[in-house]
Parts: C-alpha cells; sequence; structure tokens
C-alpha cells in the first residue's frame, strides 16, 4: 500500500510540473506604514541606546510570514498571496506589505 501512495503522489508532482506548477516559498514582509507610530520599534530603540548602541536613531519592528506553497505556478502564486494579505496577513489600513517568491 505505501509503495502504491508513493507512487500516487510522484505521478501528481509530475503532472503539476508539467503544467508550470511546483512548489514554493512566499516570504511575505508586512511593516507599518511610514507615518504610522510604532510604540515598540521606539521601546527598542531606546532600549537599545541605553545599552550603549548610541548609533542607533530608531527602529521600526515588523513581521515575516513564510508560506509553503504547492502545486501553484508563479503568477497564480503572486495573486493567492496578494489575495491573502489583503484578508488576513496584514491590516493594509496601518501596515504595508512585500511579497517574495522562492524555490
Amino acid at each position: 500500500m505505501q509503495h502504491s501512495n508513493s507512487a500516487a503522489i510522484a505521478l501528481h508532482e509530475a503532472r503539476l510540473k508539467s503544467w508550470g506548477a511546483d512548489s514554493m516559498k512566499a516570504i511575505v514582509h508586512v511593516g507599518l506604514k511610514p507615518g504610522v507610530l510604532d510604540p515598540q520599534g521606539k521601546a527598542v530603540a531606546d532600549t537599545l541606546g541605553r545599552m550603549g548602541f548610541g548609533e542607533v536613531s530608531g527602529a521600526r519592528i515588523g513581521k515575516v510570514i513564510e508560506l509553503d506553497l504547492e502545486g501553484i505556478a508563479e503568477p497564480e502564486a503572486e495573486a493567492r498571496v496578494k489575495e491573502m494579505c489583503e484578508q488576513l496577513l496584514a491590516n493594509t489600513v496601518i501596515e504595508s506589505y512585500r511579497i517574495e517568491l522562492t524555490d
């Protein structure tokens, strides 16, 4: 049974590749838009200054989200990840985002 399942998975992956679909990673960088106050970033910058890192004049805190995608071609993947950002991953009122697709 195990061998049959492996063969089916391999066949499915081969079909996806023939259709231009593959597995890839989407890396989404989310950060506050310019002009939006960042109290967490201010606290980090202030604390670093008190710790002797006087060269730090400011900090902005953001997040990085890595998504593993399968069975989708790159043009469609970018559009789908953009939908994810708009609907859940970023608060587009105060945050901006940037998408990177990698193999």
